[in-house]
């Protein structure tokens, strides 16, 4: 079997890009005699468990924003004929490819731009292909409706469509139509819980000078969705480190918040790009992870990661998430906009070691059960077979 995957960002930098990567690589682990991959992607560097194609597109663009793409304009600000270049050289590119490695399926990763290359591809070369909508790309349809129509054709003729979360299923239906439904499918990421739990994470304590036995972290894009400026607010009534991972357009004034409160427990790092062991190091140190999203978010990814490592979180009440963290069970969700909420969760969860315990291990449980990679690379690989069945005469 042969799948080409279709995706406009940089591999790494964001949840989708992670979840694909991942993706190919537990394929290959599982199937590796009868799976190949190709990506095709505005991305140089290289995966062992599939061959990139690196595109470079006339113009960049992101949906709400990208730590690897910082100061490239939201793809809502892009003018109509730039969009129909953009358009024009993915079709081009990506023709090229299929002529080359003649793959079975096509799977298209976020829905503007390539849902409607891969439904042309699709048509032109008699191949089934499946769409997978990761919810910021139906934020940005609220922002810009110019490829609105083209997803909405694009997904009448798709084999299947796949959704992060329940929430992402239903706004997806919502917004192109419950005729869908039968076609759609819920498939979460997969999250490796293969944790060393007694690794020595010393070093960052070392490094950052900490004065706290407590750490409180996040992880993600510096975006206004994000709502990192509520845990920033929050950390006046924290005694522990805050730890701040990721880049972004918010991260001046950021910055200029932690002055103006003049906070000394609150670290802002940086973007980490592919030092992945690191940022795993943070997730094992951190005692509690908050994400203090303003949006709706889709399903949270890093809130898996901190999850499977122990990590009890504190997030918004909003979106994909509440499908995930139950309040008061694996973890807290708390209104949004809410520096006294989320700074009395925190505090509950670190003066309270019987109840850190527990949500720690409830946390754990939830992502091993519900978001191995075994059970979502075998739910891909049968929607695959299934898109290459012959259809009943």
């Amino acid at each position: 079997m042969k799948v080409l995957y279709l995706y406009m960002f940089p591999l790494w930098g964001n949840g989708s890009g992670a979840w694909l990567r991942r993706l190919c690589s537990n394929l290959k682990e599982k199937y590796q005699f009868d799976f190949e991959a190709q990506i095709a992607a505005p991305e140089k560097r290289n995966l062992q468990s599939a061959k990139v194609c690196h595109l470079k597109p006339p113009i960049m663009g992101v949906f709400v924003g990208n730590p690897e793409l910082l100061g490239v304009k939201k793809y809502s600000k892009i003018s109509t004929i730039d969009h129909i270049n953009i358009f024009n050289y993915y079709l081009s590119r990506t023709a090229k490819i299929v002529e080359r490695f003649k793959p079975d399926l096509i799977h298209i990763f976020h829905t503007a731009f390539l849902p409607a290359v891969g439904r042309t591809l699709a048509n032109l070369y008699k191949k089934p292909y499946i769409i997978t909508t990761h919810g910021s790309d139906l934020y940005y349809f609220h922002e810009d409706s110019r490829w609105k129509a083209s997803t909405r054709d694009a997904s009448l003729r798709a084999k299947f469509i796949t959704a992060n979360s329940s929430f992402t299923r239903e706004w997806y239906l919502k917004m192109f139509g419950r005729d869908l439904a039968k076609k759609t499918k819920t498939i979460p990421a997969g999250i490796s819980n293969k944790i060393d739990f007694d690794r020595n994470v010393s070093w960052i304590d070392k490094k950052y000078h900490f004065r706290y036995n407590k750490v409180v972290l996040f992880t993600g894009r510096l975006t206004e969705h994000k709502g990192v400026e509520y845990l920033i607010k929050a950390a006046r009534k924290i005694t522990a480190e805050i730890v701040i991972l990721g880049d972004g357009p918010e991260r001046k004034y950021l910055e200029k918040l932690i002055l103006k409160f003049k906070l000394n427990n609150v670290h802002m790092l940086g973007y980490f790009s592919q030092r992945l062991e690191k940022i795993n190091d943070f997730y094992l140190r951190a005692d509690v992870y908050v994400a203090p999203s303003v949006w709706s978010e889709p399903l949270g990814l890093v809130i898996l990661e901190a999850m499977v490592n122990r990590t009890p979180v504190v997030v918004s009440r909003k979106g994909g998430v509440t499908t995930v963290v139950k309040d008061g069970y694996n973890g807290f969700l708390v209104r949004p906009r809410s520096p006294a909420l989320i700074a009395e969760k925190v505090n509950l969860l670190l003066s309270d070691e019987k109840l850190w315990n527990k949500m720690a291990e409830r946390a754990y449980k939830t992502v091993v059960e519900r978001f191995n990679w075994n059970r979502i690379t075998t739910k891909f690989y049968n929607l695959y077979q299934k898109c290459l069945m012959k259809p009943k005469s």
